[in-house]
């Protein structure tokens, strides 16, 4: 039809092909940003914002790092490099993803201390029979548009649904990647568990369907008991905003303490001597999941290098390391699997025991398997 327009009318006919060539991009465009306010979340109001302005952390409007960060602004530099740089920044074949059996799903949690890694920073911890979840993000891609934005480099190795009960989910801070705001609607209505959250996150977790009941805001250095299992928010050294980098939430390491077994969880961080602190005040840990990925020099004091998430591994008082944060989304200027062949090295050195699961694999931290180099023969 439209070609027989084009054919009687002429230039009428491209005027027609004009205007359905922009209503399909505006289309596309409102498709595109449909999502993204409710995506941003909520902003801290009433008693939750009073209690943020009591915290040591919270000066000048906005929570402070203990040890000052900073991020170079994007420059030439990092734009000629983000172009054109020849860092191999995906995997050239598909990750080996493991999916967990129906009979493994129904299992009860491990009685003793098991971690699966889900890819990025999501990990489905088991320790003394109860399931604690880190920052959870099964969408497609860690941005507030469903169509733009870093897009996962393999696939989440279960579905959400089929998740078994958690006993508690714990969140580090509000960043996309970190933050995921389809992932936590879906757990609100299938999971009963209470969400943990550092200062002022909770505002977004209400805004997305989460009742308040369900919801531990804490501050650095504050300790909930959830499921006979201790959870303390530690410091870290980042920065938060959802719409700008504004400071206006809080964000946070955790300790998560059974009667027997502990686990440090560094959420982002650039490294800094308060896991010294972490470690004397909480350590020794049997498992650390420490982020090792997505560092550059643009940013240095927000991200750890590989080298500095063993140093913080050693601060704390490690046992098992598990590197997170890596071989999921590309967000660096630095080669896909660059951050855990870096790892290694250092952990060889330092006499660090690390275990580099498949996304999927559970890691039984009493018999972990040493890392066999699954990243190479896709890297």
């Amino acid at each position: 039809m439209v070609d027989n327009v084009v054919a009687e009318r002429g230039t009428g006919g491209r005027s027609l092909f004009t205007a359905l060539a922009l209503t399909g991009i505006a289309a596309s465009v409102a498709w595109a940003v449909r999502d993204i306010p409710s995506a941003i979340g909520g902003r801290p109001a009433g008693t939750r914002l009073e209690r943020m302005r009591q915290s040591p952390r919270f000066r000048d409007g906005a929570f402070q790092n203990e040890s000052p960060a900073s991020i170079a602004p994007a420059g030439r530099g990092m734009l000629g490099e983000f172009l054109f740089g020849r860092q191999r920044r995906k995997p050239t074949r598909p990750v080996p993803v493991v999916s967990p059996t129906l009979d493994e799903l129904a299992a009860p949690a491990s009685e003793g201390l098991r971690a699966t890694w889900l890819g990025h920073a999501t990990v489905l911890l088991e320790i003394e029979s109860r399931r604690v979840l880190f920052d959870p993000v099964w969408s497609e891609r860690c941005s507030p548009s469903s169509l733009a934005g870093p897009r996962r480099l393999h696939p989440v190795p279960l579905d959400l649904g089929a998740l078994p009960a958690v006993d508690a989910v714990v969140i580090s801070h509000d960043h996309y990647d970190h933050l995921d705001e389809t992932s936590i609607r879906t757990l609100a209505r299938l999971q009963d568990a209470p969400f943990l959250v550092p200062l002022g996150v909770g505002a977004h977790l209400e805004r997305w369907g989460v009742p308040a009941s369900r919801i531990v805001e804490l501050d650095w250095d504050e300790t909930a008991t959830v499921a006979g299992l201790g959870f303390t928010a530690t410091a870290a050294r980042h920065f938060s905003g959802r719409l700008r980098s504004d400071n206006a939430t809080l964000w946070a390491s955790w300790v998560v303490a059974g009667a027997e077994r502990k686990v440090f969880y560094t959420g982002d961080s650039g490294y800094f001597e308060g896991y010294t602190t972490i470690g004397a005040a909480h350590g020794p840990f049997d498992l650390t999941l420490i982020q090792i990925g997505a560092y550059a020099p643009y940013w240095p004091d927000i991200h750890m290098t590989p080298e500095e998430g063993v140093a913080a591994h050693v601060a704390v008082n490690g046992g098992l390391l598990i590197p997170v944060h890596w071989g999921t989304f590309n967000l660096a200027l630095h080669d896909w699997s660059e951050p855990v062949e870096r790892l290694l090295t250092e952990a060889a050195e330092c006499g660090v025991r690390v275990a580099v699961p498949r996304p999927g694999q559970a890691i039984d931290v009493d018999a972990a398997p040493a890392p066999d180099g699954w990243w190479r023969s896709v890297a």
